[in-house]
C-alpha cells in the first residue's frame, strides 16, 4: 500500500484517524544507527509503528522494531516525543493519519537482522551518512536530536 507523508503542506488532506506511534533508534557499538527502507514510500526511516491495545509505548517500539527488522531489543532512553500536527500520513486505502510518535533509544540484545515485508533493505548506518539517504524530514529531525545526545527529550 502506498504512503505518502506531507508536512506542513496545504495540498494534504485532512487526517481521518489520529495514531499513537512508538520509534526507536538502535544503536550497534559502532555508534551506528538502524534504519530501514520502507517498502511502501522507499525512503529511509527509523523502524516503528502504531501501538496495539494492551501495550505500552516502550512495549510497542520492542515489538515494532522485532516484526520490521528480526533484532530483539531492549528500550535505553526517551529521544523525545513528535506531534506536529502538520504531519500528515496519507495511505493508499484512504486513511490519512496524524501520528503522536514517542521516540526511543534501544539496542539489540539478540535476534538476527531479516528484512520485513515492510522494508525492502536494512542497514546500519553513521551519522555522516544520513544526508546522502532519501528520508523524510520528520525521520531526520528524530535522528538530529539523536546525536546531538540532548540532557533532556525533545518535546514537540
Amino acid at each position: 500500500m502506498a504512503r505518502t507523508e506531507y508536512f506542513d503542506d496545504p495540498a494534504a488532506p485532512e487526517p481521518n484517524r489520529l495514531v499513537v506511534a512508538a520509534s526507536a533508534v538502535v544503536v550497534d557499538g559502532e555508534g551506528r544507527v538502524l534504519l530501514q527502507r520502507r517498502r511502501d514510500s522507499g525512503l529511509w526511516a527509523l523502524p516503528g509503528g502504531g501501538m496495539e491495545m494492551g501495550e505500552s509505548l516502550p512495549g510497542a517500539a520492542v515489538r515494532e522494531v522485532r516484526e520490521e527488522t528480526g533484532l530483539d531489543v531492549e528500550i535505553t532512553g526517551l529521544v523525545g516525543t513528535y506531534t506536529d500536527p502538520r504531519h500528515v500520513i496519507a495511505y493508499g486505502d484512504g486513511e490519512v493519519r496524524r501520528q503522536f510518535n514517542v521516540c526511543f533509544t534501544a539496542r539489540a540484545v539478540g535476534g538476527a537482522l531479516a528484512v520485513s515485508d515492510e522494508s525492502t533493505e536494512l542497514r546500519f548506518v553513521a551519522a555522516g551518512e544520513l544526508d546522502a539517504l532519501p528520508m523524510h524530514h520528520t525521520q531526520r529531525l528524530r535522528l538530529r536530536h539523536f546525536f546531538e545526545h540532548r540532557a533532556r527529550p525533545y518535546l514537540g
